[in-house]
């Protein structure tokens, strides 16, 4: 046995491997777990014929994520299997909590919202709130949220003037998409104050991360129970969101309305991807079957881009912060979110969302989803169950364009959706953006939308069609058991392929 095998060996000691198996219990070393099995390959070991499962038993707290990289690469033929026995965990830190201190329950209706002194204007809250420290005012913004640091309180009689930290500030006043509604449909927007523990947590438990010259490939996560992340950038950034739950780093209005690609369009924003729990890109053929997802602060499952060929199947998805699956492009920073962008749909292709199960996703950013698919094509969603989100249920496409993008062949099949837009308007059950040729809606069961109490508009729809839709077919959905008729979709402006049957 040569000097490295011997040093390899001393490593894994722990570790109970027999034939391609290799055995990770409580307390010990997945990063050894991986080391061995990554050797294995290098070292072309017969034990890697037919491939090598990683068995994974007991609680293992992540105080750094485990990275998964091209050198951990399976075959079609050999993959690299990471199986959870006896209810096997990975977690980190529990998610933040929040104490609200005004109103006690539920929101307060905005009095004012001032642009030029960069303020908030409600009724005086009691003196008790007043003095607290470490406030946060959470707003509701028709289709988002956002979460800024309180800096002052200025009382004037029964009307408190509220300021706030740096960036939210800048973000929140200049941004012209979304922001507070005053005299709308449905009232004023709403808020909350309360207070949320100082404290930085674990946010990520999983990378699998290649490059574009040299992808992760043919890994397997099966079994295995994801819980307890904590979100972090509230605390130290505030959060405004342009939709989806996607951070704004910059955002104004444009002095001249129009651009060569949108005529009406008024609005720039520059935005970056919330953190995820567990995240895939530049790799293929990387699945996860029959896992737990839950307690966790943000986004559960992300599939960033540089991705094909995967398959989500069987997941439990519950008490999810953000969105419970992300994936595709949103055209992050540096892009400009609101250009026609016709090469990100192939970075993301060909998955597979089936029979996942979500339940209480968007518990901390309600302007997340249950799934969120941005510039993707060739996807399939189907047989998944979405239950209670405060937006929208299953959302595929992003760009707000009639352009071609290379968005097409997108399939929205026997899903299930209900308990929805609890909180948020502008939304629906299934939801779409732009151009996606070739691409259809059938046999899903949606509810009525939940009527949200703080939504400044009645604009919550069974499917809406959103800005540019145009390809689909709709076929054969239903809501609480009959047809879907137009008056319970919304058109934003469809393009004219899309069909209803």
């Amino acid at each position: 046995m040569n000097r490295t095998l011997i040093l390899l060996f001393l490593l894994t000691a722990s570790l109970s491997a027999l034939g391609g198996d290799i055995i990770v219990n409580d307390g010990e070393s997945l990063q050894a777990a991986l080391r061995q099995a990554r050797e294995w390959r290098r070292l072309h070991d017969p034990r890697c014929d037919g491939g090598i499962t990683i068995h994974v038993k007991g609680r293992h707290y992540m105080q750094e994520p485990l990275l998964i990289r091209p050198e951990d690469s399976g075959t079609a033929t050999s993959p690299t299997l990471i199986r959870g026995e006896e209810g096997a965990t990975l977690c980190g830190d529990p998610m933040q909590r929040h104490t609200q201190v005004y109103p006690t329950e539920g929101m307060a209706r905005m009095l004012d919202f001032d642009k030029e002194r960069r303020a908030i204007i409600i009724s005086t809250p009691p003196r008790s709130v007043l003095k607290q420290r470490n406030l946060e005012m959470v707003v509701h913004q028709r289709w988002a949220i956002a979460i800024l640091r309180v800096q002052s309180m200025t009382v004037e009689g029964d009307r408190t003037h509220v300021t706030f930290q740096e960036p939210e500030s800048r973000l929140e006043f200049e941004h012209p998409w979304p922001q507070p509604v005053i005299g709308g449909e449905r009232g004023n927007s709403s808020f909350l104050l309360r207070t949320t523990e100082q404290h930085d947590g674990i946010e990520r438990l999983v990378i699998v991360s290649g490059t574009e010259e040299d992808p992760v490939h043919h890994v397997i996560f099966e079994g295995l129970t994801f819980e307890h992340t904590s979100w972090n950038r509230p605390l130290h950034l505030g959060h405004v969101t342009l939709q989806g739950g996607f951070p704004i780093l910059d955002a104004y209005k444009l002095e001249q309305e129009g651009l060569p690609w949108a005529a009406t369009l008024e609005n720039q924003a520059w935005v970056e991807r919330p953190v995820a729990a567990v995240s895939v890109s530049h790799a293929s053929h990387i699945d996860f079957q029959h896992c737990q997802f839950r307690h966790l602060g943000s986004t559960a499952l992300d599939y960033v881009g540089h991705v094909e060929d995967c398959a989500i199947i069987g997941n439990r998805f519950e008490q999810i912060g953000g969105s419970a699956i992300l994936a595709g492009s949103f055209a992050e920073y540096p892009r400009e979110v609101h250009r026609p962008y016709n090469h990100l749909a192939q970075q993301c292709r060909r998955l597979l969302i089936r029979d996942n199960i979500i339940r209480e996703a968007t518990t901390e950013d309600w302007g997340a989803v249950g799934i969120g698919c941005g510039y993707v094509r060739d996807i399939q969603i189907t047989g998944n169950h979405v239950e209670g989100v405060n937006y929208s249920g299953i959302c595929v496409g992003w760009g707000w364009t009639p352009l071609y993008t290379g968005m097409e062949n997108n399939r929205i099949i026997g899903n299930h959706v209900n308990d929805y837009a609890r909180q948020l308007y502008d939304a629906g059950g299934i939801y779409t953006l732009s151009n996606q040729p070739g691409s259809i809606i059938q046999d899903n069961e949606i509810s009525l939308p939940h009527p949200a109490p703080f939504a400044t508009n009645d604009r919550g729809f069974v499917i809406y069609l959103d800005a540019e839709t145009d390809g689909y077919d709709l076929v054969n959905n239903r809501c609480d058991g009959r047809l879907i008729d137009k008056s319970q979709i919304g058109f934003n402006h469809p393009g004219p392929h899309v069909t209803i049957h």
